[in-house]
């Protein structure tokens, strides 16, 4: 087994390992999950700091991936039909590396936060590592069926998690983001069989789920529904191109971007802290990271021809997060919304097609990771003491919280673009890209970035606003003396967390270059994979 499967299946074993233990001892079930996910963590800072970006370019030559793992997973002989062969196929590059160094961090944020479930903690721990098995493996996975299979997994633990463990109105929460997810995934699955049954193995002969012979128009059937010579239409759209928006919805769900996004807000408000910190700080990112590895890579053509539109919606989902969020008096539910306007400029960063602006996205990513992540643990730091997040009920709360007041300023400050931390580096490229598009290759016009900046200045208004009637001024609360009492500030756990979340913002933000080495080669690899297409 190599290194790649078992930082996956790992949380896995610990998960069944939590299952056996009878309840009796129901205290070692948030330790055996820690052991597992710091674990995890040693592994992921292993594999970052021996991952050759420039040699491991990946993308689409599986010699240029690293840690790969392949072998025969299904065989069927179908007769006349040939075989259906289904591979165990992983490997990591540049475009996948860092998430799995940013999910190992962020799971291990999410799981000290978890200190503080009391109920049920072995359903709990157990859906938790299933979680993290399913997020590790999408990350990883070449082959298109085995990626299918562990984006599905990812569905069962979260919507008990948010189902069984969140707010009043959770049941709601879940069966809401269980749905619009499934929506985007089966349609997905028709896409991917279309796929299957168009692209044949360069070895074999036989058809193949392997996403890397879906990038290589040689490896497709003539005549196959997504052959690029074949020119099928449906309803005077060519097949590539229904493919291509397919995909992307279901991927852009998961971003989520406008007008797909309503099942955010409520998952998250109602959402555990924990549950919170894992949808904001990695479930995104599995958006972004399908359609790089997907949408753009199999259908370059395709996304070419609707870079003006995805720079569009990544320009509409920036500032209506971003108006949003303004409106918002639940500060859970502003902090949601100002994801679903940073995650625009992951969107508008990849319609520009350009260095930059793919780079950008990356970053975008890796940093709205760690930033939304602590964000929320801040929130779950002020409800698990009051059970309550509403803005206007608290006034002040620099002079009972000061240690509490300087992590959400650093918090906020970084979420809002100051430089020096990374979300900074990773707007400013996306921009750059956006901005350079028009003259690099004329698919985004520069209005486009000029709105994005736009969405900048809105995210200091929210912010600042929040950070005004909250933390400054003569201290108010709506639960009065007993309220005082009850908000302690952070106590070591929570000082732990906090440092290190803002410690990789910070480092991110001034050696931006310790992101950027490892994925370079990966981002000018799919460049040149769609220019060549």
């Amino acid at each position: 087994m190599s290194l790649l499967s078992i930082l996956i299946f790992l949380p896995l074993l610990a998960g069944l390992l939590i299952l056996i233990i009878p309840s009796s001892a129901r205290n070692s079930y948030k330790y055996v999950a820690l052991a597992a996910v710091c674990i995890q963590v040693l592994l992921s800072a292993y594999i970052y700091l021996n991952f050759n970006g420039e040699v491991y370019s990946g993308v689409d030559t599986q010699s240029k991936f690293q840690l790969v793992e392949r072998v025969p997973w299904i065989d069927l002989n179908l007769g006349a039909m040939g075989k259906l062969q289904i591979d165990y196929f992983l490997g990591i590059d540049g475009l996948s590396m860092p998430f799995l160094v940013l999910t190992s961090i962020v799971m291990l944020v999410a799981l000290i936060a978890s200190w503080e479930i009391k109920v049920n903690l072995k359903g709990y721990f157990a859906l938790f590592l299933l979680l993290d098995t399913a997020v590790l493996g999408v990350f990883s996975a070449l082959d298109f069926f085995l990626f299918y299979i562990f984006y599905e997994l990812m569905l069962l633990p979260l919507y008990f998690l948010i189902g069984m463990w969140g707010g009043i109105r959770r049941e709601y929460a879940a069966i809401k983001f269980f749905l619009y997810t499934l929506f985007g995934s089966v349609f997905m699955l028709l896409v991917i069989i279309g796929l299957y049954f168009s692209v044949t193995d360069p070895v074999t002969g036989n058809h193949t789920f392997n996403m890397l012979s879906m990038m290589d128009p040689k490896n497709y059937v003539d005549g196959s529904i997504f052959s690029v010579l074949a020119n099928t239409e449906f309803f005077g759209i060519s097949a590539r191109l229904i493919g291509f928006i397919v995909l992307f919805i279901a991927f852009a769900i998961k971003v989520p971007i406008v007008p797909l996004h309503t099942w955010l807000p409520d998952a998250h408000v109602e959402a555990p802290t924990p549950v919170s910190i894992i949808l904001a700080g990695i479930l995104l990112k599995i958006g972004g990271y399908g359609i790089l590895r997907a949408c753009v890579s199999i259908f370059p053509d395709s996304a070419v021809q609707s870079a003006w539109w995805l720079g569009l919606i990544g320009v509409i989902s920036i500032l209506y997060g971003a108006l949003n969020a303004l409106a918002q008096k639940d500060l859970k539910r502003m902090i949601a919304y100002s994801s679903v306007s940073h995650m625009g400029f992951v969107l508008l960063g990849i319609a520009s097609i350009t260095a930059e602006g793919i780079s950008g996205a990356m970053m975008q990513m890796i940093s709205h990771g760690f930033l939304s992540s602590m964000l929320f643990f801040l929130v779950g730091v002020i409800y698990s003491r009051v059970h309550d997040r509403s803005i206007p009920n608290f006034r002040g709360l620099a002079l009972i919280m000061p240690k509490y007041t300087a992590f959400i300023m650093i918090a906020f400050f970084a979420s809002l673009g100051l430089p020096g931390f990374s979300a900074f580096i990773a707007e400013a490229f996306s921009l750059i890209g956006a901005f350079n598009s028009s003259s690099i290759n004329g698919l985004l016009p520069r209005w486009m970035a000029v709105c994005g900046s736009v969405g900048i200045f809105l995210s200091a208004c929210y912010f600042l606003w929040t950070l005004q009637r909250m933390f400054f001024g003569e201290t108010r609360l709506m639960g009065g003396d007993k309220w005082k009492v009850l908000l302690t500030d952070v106590n070591p756990r929570e000082v732990t967390v906090l440092c290190i979340l803002t410690s990789f913002a910070l480092v991110l933000g001034i050696i931006p270059s310790l992101a950027f080495d490892k994925m370079n080669a990966s981002v000018l690899e799919l460049i040149r994979l769609v220019n060549v297409k």
